[in-house]
């Protein structure tokens, strides 16, 4: 079946931005969109939007939806590591530039850039929070066996951001993955936290 009949959104995209995780061009990755009469794609750089207005005018252009996202670091006492928030609205892109901005002044130049669960919460209007991998937050929060911290953490993100936390699966074939993904499809039907395929 050709791609562009299956009702696929990538929605983790990793641009030139996201440095020593993607290399995808923007212009190329437009030229395809059209090719491929891809509907909507979405941005998720690591710890930047860089890549956010340029990816969005040249999508826009060949007729694809420009969803817009980055991974930022959550850092709590026990852990620090990635998550993914998207743009709902203009007041969502405001709320991502504000934390990715927070990111770096909350942190010391010889630190990575991270946000604390505090300004997630302050600035969480009309974003879509993924948990991420076994290898992000909340994956390293299960690798350290900080069960507790997990299901407070995602509790107090539920309740602020309601129904906009979603419980993230990756599938790379990794064997640390199985035990996560287990541990998240029980936890998903526990806390009433809806599932997403990355």
């Amino acid at each position: 079946m050709p791609l562009s009949e299956k009702n696929f959104n990538n929605i983790k995209i990793h641009t030139q931005f996201s440095i020593c995780e993607g290399a995808i061009k923007i212009d190329e990755l437009a030229e395809y969109c059209k090719l491929n009469k891809i509907k909507s794609l979405g941005l998720a750089d690591s710890l930047n939007l860089c890549g956010a207005l340029e990816f969005s005018e040249k999508l826009s252009k060949v007729g694809t939806h420009p969803i817009i996202g980055t991974q930022i670091n959550l850092k709590t006492k026990d852990a620090i590591g990635k998550i993914t928030l998207y743009a709902k609205s203009e007041t969502g892109f405001k709320n991502l530039t504000k934390l990715s901005s927070l990111s770096y002044i909350s942190s010391k130049a010889s630190e990575d850039p991270y946000c604390e669960i505090d300004d997630l919460i302050k600035n969480n209007e009309d974003l879509i929070l993924l948990t991420g991998s076994h290898r992000d937050f909340f994956g390293k929060l299960f690798n350290f066996n900080k069960n507790r911290e997990f299901k407070e953490v995602l509790s107090l993100l539920k309740k602020n951001f309601n129904k906009r936390v979603y419980f993230e699966i990756q599938r790379h074939g990794e064997r640390e993955e199985k035990n996560y993904e287990n541990y998240v499809l029980n936890n998903s039907k526990n806390l009433d936290i809806p599932l997403i395929a990355s």
